[in-house]
């Protein structure tokens, strides 16, 4: 089972790191922006930018999200970086995620899942659109807009991200409003994750039905851990956001598991501030992130 599979990564490298590559053309070294003229250029830059990232973190972190906004602003050239970002992070062994935060019902929900967690079929053949191990998902349209994404999921042994407290400043605008039965909209939303994540457990007590957890609401993250015995967190909001590793101790289980935390400037734009080669700055953040996480959650 994938969460199985994350995790059992995480274990491996003892390291719940998740190098986030939400990469704009702007965080690439000024050599690599010469003579770029156009959207072509552009996203191939972009593509060797990531692939120099991946060779020099794949030993050191279980797993990579790829945010599809920084990629489809380059248009059609933009998203075959995209694809091809996934195909190499997979071919590399990491777990991928793709950011997409895909949300509808019925038919569209079902093309959504079948683009990034199964396949597609024109004819006599099939074929995957954009290889990834989960997707994010925004769960707020109910169950109209999740069973196509499970269904996906239990055919194809591949997982999702539910949207319930995420890490931006002004999510509690919603999430925190307190319903009639007492329950924030955000505790409402992690029960229907726990709901649906059942019959994809797998043997470390994760579903396949994940929850986006924002590392900045470390209280939140608290109710959500205890409320959610069987969901496993994708944690944003480590680095630039503000959040440190004491802030998001919460998100794991007493094994150090449950949880793992993505980076993404902080890893992609590390040479800024150490200098030298910038896939030799990213690794050695990845490495002193690593630290930073063991030194609260201890051996995993």
């Amino acid at each position: 089972m994938i969460t199985d599979t994350l995790i059992e990564k995480i274990i491996e490298k003892q390291n719940p790191t998740c190098v986030g590559l939400d990469t704009s053309f702007d965080y690439l070294p000024d050599d690599m922006k010469k003579g770029v003229k156009d959207f072509k250029d552009a996203a191939g830059a972009i593509l060797e930018f990531n692939k120099n990232i991946i060779d020099s973190v794949c030993d050191v972190v279980p797993s990579v999200k790829v945010q599809i906004a920084y990629y489809e602003q380059y248009g059609r050239a933009g998203l075959k970086a995209f694809a091809k970002t996934l195909a190499y992070a997979k071919k590399k062994g990491l777990i991928v995620i793709t950011d997409a935060k895909r949300n509808d019902i019925g038919a569209t929900a079902s093309r959504y899942a079948a683009a990034f967690l199964g396949k597609t079929t024109v004819n006599d053949f099939e074929e995957t659109a954009f290889e990834s191990d989960f997707l994010t998902v925004n769960g707020y349209l109910g169950s109209d807009g999740i069973v196509p994404f499970t269904e996906e999921c239990k055919a194809h042994d591949k997982g999702i991200f539910v949207l319930v407290k995420t890490s931006n400043p002004s999510s509690g605008e919603l999430q925190n409003l307190k319903l009639q039965d007492g329950r924030t909209v955000y505790e409402c939303m992690g029960d229907m994750v726990e709901e649906w994540g059942k019959g994809t457990v797998g043997k470390y007590g994760y579903s396949a039905v994940g929850a986006v957890v924002g590392a900045t609401y470390p209280e939140e993250a608290k109710v959500l851990r205890e409320r959610l015995p069987h969901t496993f967190f994708l944690v944003p909001g480590y680095g630039a956001q503000g959040a440190n590793a004491e802030m998001l101790k919460n998100c794991f289980d007493r094994n150090g598991l449950g949880g793992v935390v993505n980076n993404s400037r902080g890893i992609l734009c590390a040479y800024k501030k150490r200098g030298g080669k910038y896939y030799e700055a990213a690794r050695e953040a990845c490495l002193d992130m690593k630290k930073d996480l063991l030194s609260v959650l201890g051996d995993i």
